[in-house]
Formats: structure tokens, sequence, C-alpha cells
């Protein structure tokens, strides 16, 4: 009979060996993968006689045909009525130049404008990009820099 009480605490013991080796899988699979996945570009912020732009790109989806970017501009001196489809353009470390294909947020007009720019998705994609903002009465463009 004492062999039954150590085969039944042996198994007892692999059993929990088991788990905890299925729980610490589990537990390190997303980290496994965070490591793994590039970092997503991060928001920049350039503040500028008064008004300040804040842009962010969101992630590229594969196969998604445009690649869009979040775009915030702020003040308190002035309407902001920027036509951003025809004052931003999209670089990229090979040259390309890009307009975008359209705006969606909020129209010209008020102190706070909140919206996305949709480019046509490069093919290929960049390692390295820039986003472009000129605005009225401004010497030279905002250049926002990002790279993969």
């Amino acid at each position: 009979m004492p062999r039954n009480v150590d085969d039944a605490g042996a198994r007892r013991n692999r059993g929990r060996r088991a788990a905890w080796v299925l729980v610490l899988s589990l537990v390190g699979m997303p980290w496994a993968s965070w490591a793994q996945a590039p970092s997503p570009p991060s928001t920049q912020s350039l503040s500028q006689d008064g008004v300040t732009l804040k842009v962010t790109p969101m992630p590229r989806v594969p196969g998604a045909a445009t690649w869009d970017f979040k775009v915030v501009l702020e003040t308190h001196s002035q309407a902001l009525v920027d036509d951003l489809t025809r004052t931003a353009t999209l670089v990229t470390d090979d040259g390309r130049s890009l307009k975008p294909t359209a705006w969606s947020g909020s129209g010209p007009g008020g102190h706070h404008r909140e919206g996305v720019l949709h480019f046509t998705m490069p093919e290929p994609q960049p390692g390295a990009f820039e986003l472009r903002i000129s605005r009225a009465g401004e010497s030279k463009a905002r250049v926002f820099r990002w790279t993969r």
C-alpha cells in the first residue's frame, strides 16, 4: 500500500507541474508577441504661432487601401480654416510624395479641429516617412518624422 501512496503523490506532482507549465506559457505568450512586434509610431506635437498640431500615424492594416493619420489642431487665438487635403504631403524614405485622398473630421472654423487624413497606401511600404503640413502665414511646413 505505501507504493500506491507514492504513485498517487507522483501523479499529483506531475499534474501540478503540467498545470504550471500551461499557466506560465499562457502568461508569457502576450509578452513574447509584444517583444517581437514593432512598436506603433507615436504621436508628435509641434506648436508655432499659437497653433498646436498633433499627428498620430494609425497602424497600417495589411491589405488596406488607405494609410490614415489622426490630426488635431488647437489654438486660442484664431479660427482654424486649414484645408489639409491641399496643404499636407506624405513623403516616403524613397522619395515618393503623396497627397491626401480625403479628410474625415471637423470642418473649417473654431479653435479645435480633429480628424483623419487618408492617403493611398504606398507600395512598397516605407521604412521611414514624414508628414509635411503647410499653414497659411507660416514661412515653412511643419514636419513630423517617423521610422518603423
